[in-house]
């Protein structure tokens, strides 16, 4: 499967505009043409169309016809498509958000798209999804990993955790369905004390109606998913491809194109498929808090 990383350099890329990129590669091969005779159709240096492709450049719409001209591309629905596309992409670019002010390039991005989504399906083996964390879990979570000295950073995180959970709520909530791993609930991060706090804050999600919360337990035994965790954000516009990321405290790798994320969506119902249901799920929560407890 595709990964390609978030950002290289000072060179910004985005999750739609690889897509789009990637559709106009495949045409282009198709239709037996170098990136020299597409930079002819478009008046410009073949360094451009790499860009393109690459998704580092925002996409005008008459490069996009002219393209689709040349690659004898005839079908007016694709081409609508595309043009869609490179318009969502160039709306995502220029969208102003808290996020935008965070060092990391990768993690704009990340948070970009997910304030964007319409819905999340998430799959988590050894940790609380992000979004559910509670402040106490995200600091014992990120301090090994952190200078004791650099408690700021360590703040950060917490904020920015703080913040991207405020899509829980409102008038317009992402959607989310989370799968995790019953070691998740289990492991002692930062003690029995603030594991306890972390069930019960998991119990009061499950009340939400736009929060699905389903436990795969150890019961189970070999189960689908073992590669590691990952994140589906799925969105409202025509056009925009489901898209998987992988989450990380430093870097974010996404897996791009249709038959991808397609492919993990269907690992993703193999997992709803072996897990509790989300009633005997709030079961065992409860009983594993009242066990940190006790």
């Amino acid at each position: 499967m595709t990964q390609r990383r978030a950002n290289t350099g000072n060179r910004v890329t985005t999750v739609l505009a690889r897509q789009l990129g990637g559709q106009l590669l495949a045409f282009r091969e198709a239709a037996g043409l170098n990136q020299s005779r597409a930079a002819e159709a478009l008046s410009s240096q073949t360094a451009k169309v790499g860009k393109m492709e690459q998704g580092w450049v925002p996409f005008r719409d008459p490069d996009i016809i002219a393209l689709c001209k040349l690659y004898a591309v005839e079908d007016d629905e694709v081409v609508a498509d595309l043009l869609r596309l490179a318009k969502l992409d160039r709306e995502r670019r220029k969208a102003k958000g808290w996020w935008n002010a965070l060092d990391q390039g990768n993690l704009r991005e990340y948070i970009a798209m997910e304030d964007a989504a319409l819905k999340m399906r998430a799959w988590q083996l050894s940790l609380v999804p992000g979004l559910f964390q509670t402040p106490d879990y995200t600091r014992s979570m990120v301090v090994p990993d952190i200078a004791t000295d650099d408690i700021g950073h360590i703040e950060q995180i917490v904020d920015v955790r703080r913040r991207r959970q405020a899509r829980l709520y409102g008038d317009d909530p992402l959607q989310v369905h989370a799968v995790i791993w019953e070691a998740a609930l289990r492991q002692l991060i930062g003690g029995r004390q603030t594991m306890g706090k972390q069930l019960a804050h998991l119990r009061e999600l499950t009340e939400l109606t736009n929060v699905q919360i389903q436990v795969l337990p150890f019961r189970a035994g070999g189960y689908p998913g073992v590669g590691g965790p990952f994140n589906i954000l799925s969105f409202a516009e025509e056009g925009a491809v489901d898209v998987v990321h992988m989450d990380g405290l430093r870097s974010t790798v996404w897996v791009e194109g249709a038959e991808e994320s397609a492919a993990y969506a269907g690992l993703f119902g193999r997992l709803c498929a072996v897990s509790l249901s989300p009633y005997d799920s709030v079961q065992l929560i409860e009983s594993i808090g009242k066990e940190m407890s006790a």
